[in-house]
């Protein structure tokens, strides 16, 4: 099986093209090829296969081979390799209201639904930068999901031994919950991590992460992503923050994520209720991986 190791940000996957190669049990396959001492080494496998609603579609699998509905980092590097390896050809220029436009576009098949993105080419004919159009936040409890009451989850306590911790709840297509701190360098991700994704409030687990506001049009996060552990970005995570922050009144709707792996572009359109994210996408290396 051929496959492309690809990373947004530092957050790396595995990439198997499905209109060559067929995958009979990728929760398997993303197991083996995720681990860093056994493996190819990644947070996780994704597939680009044919689809019947949009340009191609893609399947995330988390580290632990688990499935995910979305990944921020992951869809643009979907978008380059569709791109780039003529899976799919460009559509019309793509536009974030009030702000830039980018000169192509791509649609992609989720499992957060049909997704927009705006692509930068280059002279080579290589995808230089992504912006995606991730959609409207969802913040009702029910939807998220959380375990608790009302029409949002706004700086609400979750019990966990010894810590008076207060969450902002956010699905961007997947659940994210949020903490705003003062110094993230003090934060015991690696505890405080699992602890949060597992916790009995969330039914299906969620991504965890701790924002620390620069100023108003800045922050900086660290992530426990689900199913994967500690990564180096989490684009619909940095996506979900931004929301957060602009809730709580901490931060401009147009701000700047800095990741360990890198900086993104966010955006929570007032017009569409959107969020547009822009970042980079980046081929790492390609090979084969051998077939049981």
């Amino acid at each position: 099986m051929k496959f492309t190791k690809m990373h947004g940000l530092g957050n790396d996957y595995v990439y198997v093209n499905c209109f060559d190669e067929q995958v009979e049990n990728p929760a398997e396959l993303a197991r083996l090829v995720s681990d860093r001492h056994t493996g190819i080494g990644a947070d996780g496998l994704i597939l680009i296969s044919p689809s019947e609603a949009a340009d191609v579609r893609m399947r995330i699998f988390n580290a632990d081979g688990s499935e995910a509905e979305m990944c921020g980092n992951g869809i643009r590097c979907a978008a380059k390799y569709a791109y780039e390896h003529k899976l799919a050809e460009a559509g019309d220029e793509f536009s974030v209201p009030g702000q830039q436009s980018f000169p192509a576009s791509l649609n992609i098949e989720t499992g957060n639904g049909v997704l927009t993105l705006g692509l930068v080419i280059d002279q080579d004919e290589k995808v230089q930068k992504v912006c995606v159009n991730m959609g409207q936040p969802v913040l009702a409890p029910k939807d998220i999901p959380v375990d608790l009451p009302g029409e949002e989850v706004i700086e609400q306590p979750i019990e966990l031994p010894g810590l008076g911790l207060l969450m902002t709840c956010v699905s961007m297509g997947n659940p994210h919950a949020v903490f705003f701190c003062d110094d993230i360098s003090l934060i015991d991700l690696e505890r405080l991590g699992p602890a949060v994704e597992n916790h009995s409030l969330f039914p299906n687990r969620t991504n965890v992460h701790f924002v620390q506001i620069d100023q108003p049009i800045e922050f900086t996060m660290r992530t426990w992503e689900r199913g994967s552990g500690i990564t180096m970005a989490c684009g619909s995570g940095a996506c979900a923050c931004c929301v957060a922050a602009v809730l709580t009144g901490r931060q401009e709707r147009l701000c700047t994520a800095h990741l360990p792996g890198g900086a993104l572009e966010l955006y929570w359109c007032q017009e569409d209720n959107c969020v547009y994210m822009t970042g980079p996408a980046a081929e790492v290396f390609e090979g084969s991986w051998p077939e049981e």
